[in-house]
Protein backbone atom coordinates (compact mmCIF):
# COMPACT_ATOMS: atom_id res chain seq x y z
CA UNK A 1 0.00 0.00 0.00
CA UNK A 2 1.02 3.67 -0.46
CA UNK A 3 1.68 5.50 2.54
CA UNK A 4 -1.05 8.44 3.54
CA UNK A 5 -0.27 11.45 1.63
CA UNK A 6 0.19 13.22 4.77
CA UNK A 7 3.03 11.45 6.25
CA UNK A 8 5.77 13.36 4.61
CA UNK A 9 4.41 16.11 6.41
CA UNK A 10 4.38 14.61 9.24
CA UNK A 11 7.72 13.46 8.91
CA UNK A 12 8.88 17.45 7.58
CA UNK A 13 7.33 18.65 10.91
CA UNK A 14 8.51 16.10 13.32
CA UNK A 15 12.09 17.11 11.79
CA UNK A 16 11.85 20.29 13.07
CA UNK A 17 10.39 19.24 16.66
CA UNK A 18 13.43 17.36 16.90
CA UNK A 19 15.72 20.18 15.62
CA UNK A 20 14.06 22.69 18.68
CA UNK A 21 14.84 19.88 21.18
CA UNK A 22 18.54 19.31 20.26
CA UNK A 23 18.71 23.54 20.80
CA UNK A 24 17.38 23.45 23.97
CA UNK A 25 19.35 20.06 24.82
CA UNK A 26 23.00 21.87 23.60
CA UNK A 27 21.67 24.80 25.97
CA UNK A 28 21.56 22.50 28.86
CA UNK A 29 17.97 23.76 29.13
CA UNK A 30 14.85 21.32 30.70
CA UNK A 31 11.74 22.19 29.20
CA UNK A 32 10.96 23.79 32.21
CA UNK A 33 13.75 26.13 31.84
CA UNK A 34 12.37 26.51 28.16
CA UNK A 35 8.90 27.51 29.95
CA UNK A 36 9.71 29.94 32.32
CA UNK A 37 12.18 31.51 29.97
CA UNK A 38 9.49 32.24 27.21
CA UNK A 39 6.87 32.74 29.42
CA UNK A 40 4.99 29.93 28.16
CA UNK A 41 3.14 27.08 29.58
CA UNK A 42 5.02 23.60 30.17
CA UNK A 43 2.84 22.06 28.14
CA UNK A 44 2.93 24.35 25.01
CA UNK A 45 7.02 23.33 24.90
CA UNK A 46 5.76 19.61 25.02
CA UNK A 47 3.68 20.23 21.76
CA UNK A 48 6.43 21.95 19.92
CA UNK A 49 8.75 19.22 21.22
CA UNK A 50 6.66 16.53 20.20
CA UNK A 51 5.60 17.85 16.64
CA UNK A 52 1.60 18.11 17.98
CA UNK A 53 1.60 22.04 17.00
CA UNK A 54 3.42 23.42 14.33
CA UNK A 55 5.74 26.38 15.75
CA UNK A 56 4.98 29.87 14.53
CA UNK A 57 8.11 32.11 13.45
CA UNK A 58 7.53 33.63 16.33
CA UNK A 59 7.59 30.77 18.36
CA UNK A 60 11.09 29.73 17.02
CA UNK A 61 12.66 32.94 17.69
CA UNK A 62 11.55 32.97 21.09
CA UNK A 63 12.78 29.71 21.65
CA UNK A 64 16.35 30.25 20.34
CA UNK A 65 16.61 33.21 22.02
CA UNK A 66 15.76 31.21 25.23
CA UNK A 67 18.56 28.88 24.75
CA UNK A 68 21.21 31.44 23.38
CA UNK A 69 20.88 30.07 19.97
CA UNK A 70 19.52 33.65 18.14
CA UNK A 71 21.90 32.36 14.83
CA UNK A 72 19.66 29.36 14.40
CA UNK A 73 16.31 30.45 13.97
CA UNK A 74 16.58 31.12 10.53
CA UNK A 75 16.93 27.94 9.77
CA UNK A 76 14.66 26.68 11.78
CA UNK A 77 11.72 29.08 10.62
CA UNK A 78 12.89 27.74 7.23
CA UNK A 79 12.24 24.10 7.41
CA UNK A 80 9.21 24.79 9.53
CA UNK A 81 8.10 27.10 6.78
CA UNK A 82 8.59 23.78 4.17
CA UNK A 83 6.74 21.41 6.08
CA UNK A 84 4.25 24.00 6.48
CA UNK A 85 4.46 24.11 2.08
CA UNK A 86 3.89 19.98 2.08
CA UNK A 87 0.04 20.15 2.99
CA UNK A 88 -1.74 22.78 2.23
CA UNK A 89 -5.76 23.27 3.08
CA UNK A 90 -7.36 24.20 -0.55
CA UNK A 91 -9.35 26.98 1.28
CA UNK A 92 -5.70 28.48 1.83
CA UNK A 93 -4.73 28.06 -1.81
CA UNK A 94 -8.14 29.41 -3.48
CA UNK A 95 -9.28 31.98 -0.89
CA UNK A 96 -8.68 34.07 -3.72
CA UNK A 97 -10.69 32.60 -6.12
CA UNK A 98 -8.99 29.99 -9.00
CA UNK A 99 -7.32 31.97 -11.31
CA UNK A 100 -4.32 32.29 -9.32
CA UNK A 101 -4.18 28.80 -8.00
CA UNK A 102 -3.99 27.71 -12.03
CA UNK A 103 -1.53 30.15 -12.81
CA UNK A 104 0.66 28.55 -9.87
CA UNK A 105 1.60 25.97 -11.20
CA UNK A 106 3.06 27.76 -14.63
CA UNK A 107 6.21 27.56 -13.56
CA UNK A 108 6.52 24.21 -12.33
CA UNK A 109 4.93 22.75 -15.33
CA UNK A 110 7.99 24.70 -17.33
CA UNK A 111 10.65 23.29 -15.69
CA UNK A 112 9.09 19.54 -15.89
CA UNK A 113 10.48 17.34 -18.94
CA UNK A 114 8.54 14.14 -17.35
CA UNK A 115 5.06 14.09 -16.03
CA UNK A 116 3.43 10.77 -15.02
CA UNK A 117 -0.58 11.75 -14.02
CA UNK A 118 -3.21 9.27 -12.44
CA UNK A 119 -6.71 10.57 -12.11
CA UNK A 120 -9.19 8.26 -10.81
CA UNK A 121 -11.83 11.06 -10.33
CA UNK A 122 -11.83 13.58 -13.81
CA UNK A 123 -9.72 14.12 -17.06
CA UNK A 124 -6.86 15.39 -15.79
CA UNK A 125 -6.59 19.21 -16.24
CA UNK A 126 -3.99 19.39 -19.14
CA UNK A 127 -6.26 17.66 -21.17
CA UNK A 128 -9.63 19.52 -20.09
CA UNK A 129 -11.74 20.76 -22.88
CA UNK A 130 -12.73 24.59 -21.87
CA UNK A 131 -16.30 23.53 -21.91
CA UNK A 132 -15.15 20.53 -19.29
CA UNK A 133 -13.04 23.00 -17.38
CA UNK A 134 -15.69 25.08 -16.83
CA UNK A 135 -17.66 22.62 -15.55
CA UNK A 136 -15.76 21.14 -13.10
CA UNK A 137 -13.97 24.58 -11.38
CA UNK A 138 -17.85 25.85 -11.39
CA UNK A 139 -18.64 23.24 -9.19
CA UNK A 140 -15.10 23.58 -7.14
CA UNK A 141 -15.74 27.01 -6.39
CA UNK A 142 -19.53 26.29 -5.41
CA UNK A 143 -18.50 23.87 -3.00
CA UNK A 144 -15.47 25.34 -1.58
CA UNK A 145 -17.20 29.11 -1.87
CA UNK A 146 -14.44 30.50 -3.16
CA UNK A 147 -14.97 33.97 -4.85
CA UNK A 148 -16.69 33.60 -8.52
CA UNK A 149 -13.60 34.10 -10.84
CA UNK A 150 -14.46 30.67 -13.02
CA UNK A 151 -14.20 32.14 -16.70
CA UNK A 152 -10.39 33.75 -15.63
CA UNK A 153 -9.41 30.34 -14.02
CA UNK A 154 -10.89 28.12 -17.22
CA UNK A 155 -8.69 31.04 -19.52
CA UNK A 156 -5.75 30.52 -17.67
CA UNK A 157 -6.00 26.50 -17.28
CA UNK A 158 -6.77 26.61 -20.69
CA UNK A 159 -3.29 28.60 -21.45
CA UNK A 160 -1.78 26.20 -18.69
CA UNK A 161 -2.82 23.34 -21.12
CA UNK A 162 -0.76 24.47 -23.77
CA UNK A 163 2.69 23.18 -22.63
CA UNK A 164 1.07 19.82 -24.15
CA UNK A 165 1.99 20.94 -27.11
CA UNK A 166 4.96 23.07 -26.88
CA UNK A 167 8.21 22.39 -25.08
CA UNK A 168 10.52 19.23 -24.69
CA UNK A 169 7.59 17.32 -22.28
CA UNK A 170 6.63 14.18 -22.31
CA UNK A 171 3.34 13.34 -20.69
CA UNK A 172 2.21 9.33 -19.28
CA UNK A 173 -1.36 9.59 -18.40
CA UNK A 174 -3.86 7.19 -16.93
CA UNK A 175 -7.60 7.56 -15.88
CA UNK A 176 -9.89 5.07 -14.96
CA UNK A 177 -12.70 3.62 -17.13
CA UNK A 178 -15.06 5.85 -14.63
CA UNK A 179 -14.00 9.15 -15.60
CA UNK A 180 -14.88 8.62 -19.41
CA UNK A 181 -18.54 7.82 -17.75
CA UNK A 182 -18.77 10.46 -15.23
CA UNK A 183 -20.89 13.17 -16.96
CA UNK A 184 -19.36 16.84 -15.83
CA UNK A 185 -21.28 19.22 -17.40
CA UNK A 186 -23.46 16.98 -19.33
CA UNK A 187 -23.95 15.17 -22.23
CA UNK A 188 -22.44 17.90 -25.10
CA UNK A 189 -19.80 18.99 -22.81
CA UNK A 190 -18.69 15.27 -22.13
CA UNK A 191 -19.02 14.07 -25.90
CA UNK A 192 -16.51 17.12 -26.78
CA UNK A 193 -14.46 16.31 -24.09
CA UNK A 194 -14.14 12.73 -24.98
CA UNK A 195 -13.47 13.87 -28.53
CA UNK A 196 -10.63 15.78 -27.45
CA UNK A 197 -9.19 12.87 -25.59
CA UNK A 198 -9.12 10.75 -29.11
CA UNK A 199 -7.25 13.51 -30.02
CA UNK A 200 -4.93 14.25 -27.85
CA UNK A 201 -3.86 10.67 -28.06
CA UNK A 202 -2.02 11.53 -31.33
CA UNK A 203 0.04 13.93 -29.98
CA UNK A 204 3.98 11.89 -29.94
CA UNK A 205 4.48 13.53 -26.37
CA UNK A 206 1.46 12.47 -25.06
CA UNK A 207 1.04 8.42 -23.53
CA UNK A 208 -3.15 8.11 -22.31
CA UNK A 209 -3.97 4.85 -20.86
CA UNK A 210 -7.34 3.75 -19.63
CA UNK A 211 -7.71 1.45 -16.79
CA UNK A 212 -10.80 -0.50 -17.70
CA UNK A 213 -13.41 -1.91 -15.44
CA UNK A 214 -12.78 -5.53 -16.07
CA UNK A 215 -8.80 -4.89 -15.57
CA UNK A 216 -7.80 -7.83 -13.41
CA UNK A 217 -6.77 -5.36 -10.59
CA UNK A 218 -3.38 -5.44 -8.47
CA UNK A 219 -3.56 -2.02 -7.61
CA UNK A 220 -6.40 -0.30 -6.11
CA UNK A 221 -7.95 2.77 -7.03
CA UNK A 222 -6.40 5.55 -5.06
CA UNK A 223 -6.09 9.53 -4.76
CA UNK A 224 -4.89 11.78 -7.84
CA UNK A 225 -1.47 12.19 -8.12
CA UNK A 226 0.92 13.61 -9.97
CA UNK A 227 4.97 13.12 -10.32
CA UNK A 228 7.17 15.79 -11.90
CA UNK A 229 10.19 14.42 -13.13
CA UNK A 230 10.58 12.17 -10.03
CA UNK A 231 12.10 14.56 -7.76
CA UNK A 232 7.84 15.66 -6.24
CA UNK A 233 4.53 13.87 -6.40
CA UNK A 234 1.45 16.18 -5.74
CA UNK A 235 -1.62 14.45 -4.41
CA UNK A 236 -5.39 15.52 -4.11
CA UNK A 237 -7.58 15.11 -1.74
CA UNK A 238 -11.03 16.99 -0.53
CA UNK A 239 -9.48 19.26 1.68
CA UNK A 240 -5.81 19.82 0.52
CA UNK A 241 -3.14 19.54 -1.73
CA UNK A 242 -0.08 17.57 -0.41
CA UNK A 243 3.64 18.18 -1.74
CA UNK A 244 5.22 14.57 -1.34
CA UNK A 245 9.07 15.37 -1.48
CA UNK A 246 11.15 12.51 0.58
CA UNK A 247 12.65 10.22 -2.06
CA UNK A 248 11.31 7.14 -0.29
CA UNK A 249 7.71 8.29 -1.00
CA UNK A 250 7.98 9.76 -4.48
CA UNK A 251 9.25 6.01 -5.37
CA UNK A 252 6.10 4.70 -3.60
CA UNK A 253 4.05 6.97 -6.14
CA UNK A 254 6.41 6.09 -9.12
CA UNK A 255 5.62 2.51 -8.52
CA UNK A 256 1.80 2.72 -7.68
CA UNK A 257 1.80 4.27 -11.28
CA UNK A 258 4.07 1.77 -12.79
CA UNK A 259 1.41 -0.52 -11.46
CA UNK A 260 -1.28 1.47 -13.08
CA UNK A 261 0.46 1.30 -16.50
CA UNK A 262 0.74 -2.27 -15.61
CA UNK A 263 -2.92 -2.88 -16.26
CA UNK A 264 -3.93 0.00 -18.97
CA UNK A 265 -4.31 -0.94 -22.29
CA UNK A 266 -3.74 2.11 -25.05
CA UNK A 267 -3.66 2.92 -28.71
CA UNK A 268 -6.98 1.23 -30.36
CA UNK A 269 -8.16 -0.55 -27.28
CA UNK A 270 -8.28 2.56 -25.32
CA UNK A 271 -9.56 4.84 -28.40
CA UNK A 272 -12.55 1.96 -28.39
CA UNK A 273 -13.38 2.37 -24.88
CA UNK A 274 -13.63 6.54 -25.29
CA UNK A 275 -15.73 5.30 -28.06
CA UNK A 276 -17.83 3.27 -26.15
CA UNK A 277 -18.33 6.28 -23.74
CA UNK A 278 -19.22 8.90 -26.27
CA UNK A 279 -22.14 6.30 -27.39
CA UNK A 280 -23.08 5.68 -24.26
CA UNK A 281 -23.88 9.48 -23.97
CA UNK A 282 -26.52 9.18 -26.82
Amino acid sequence: MTASPSSSVQAARKAVAERLKEIRRDANLTAKDVAERTGWYKSKVSRLENAVTPPSDDDVRAWCAACGADGMASDVIAASRLADHAYVDWRRLQRTGLRRLQESYVSLFEQTQSFRIYCSNVVPGLLQTEGYAAALLGSIAEFRRTPNDVSAAVAARMRRSRIVREGDHRFALLVEESVLRHRVGGAEVMAGQLDHLLSVMAIPSVSLGIIPFTADRGMWMIETFSIYDQRQAQVETLTAQVNVTAPSEVEQYVKAFREFARIAVYGARARDLITSAVDALS
